[in-house]
C-alpha cells in the first residue's frame, strides 16, 4: 500500500499496445474514473464497461472500492482490457485469497496477442496483392 493523501493500492495492466495504471481506493463508493472522466463518459459501448467491472463482480467488490485509472496507447478495446488486467492485479493486494477466483476467470493472465508486422511483398501482414488474369 502506497502513502498519499488517501491510501490506495496499485496495479499495472497491459493489453496490445495499451498500458493502464490503476489506483484502487478501498472503502469507496464504486466510482470508476478513467483519464479524469467517468467510465460512462469514457467508454461508449456497454460491453467495454462490463469488461472493466468483471474482476470487481468476480470478487464481490462492486460498489466497495473506487478506481482511478490512467490509460495510454491503443484503441478503446485494448484500453478496456488493460484496465481489467490492472484492476485484477490491484485486487490481489486487497485480499490475496482472490487469486484463485481471478486466475480461474483468466483476469491475471497478460494477453500476449499483438498485431502482426507487415511483410515485404504484401499489402499487410498476410494480405497479398490481387493480380488480374492477363
Amino acid at each position: 500500500m502506497y502513502k498519499s493523501k488517501k491510501p490506495y493500492l496499485y496495479g499495472t495492466g497491459r493489453r496490445k499496445s495499451s498500458v493502464a495504471r490503476v489506483h484502487l481506493f478501498p472503502n469507496g463508493t464504486g466510482s470508476i474514473t478513467i483519464n479524469g472522466r467517468d467510465i460512462d463518459e469514457y467508454f461508449g459501448l456497454e460491453t467495454l464497461k462490463l469488461l472493466v467491472r468483471q474482476p470487481l463482480a468476480t470478487t464481490d467488490m462492486l460498489g466497495k472500492v473506487d478506481i482511478v485509472a490512467t490509460v495510454t496507447g491503443g484503441g478503446v478495446t485494448g484500453q478496456a482490457g488493460a484496465i481489467r488486467h490492472g484492476v485484477a492485479r490491484a485486487l490481489l493486494q486487497v485480499n490475496p485469497e482472490f487469486r484463485a477466483a481471478l486466475k480461474a476467470a483468466g483476469f491475471l493472465t497478460r494477453d500476449p496477442r499483438m498485431k502482426e508486422r507487415k511483410k515485404y511483398g504484401l499489402k499487410a501482414a498476410r494480405r497479398a496483392p490481387q493480380f488480374s488474369k492477363r
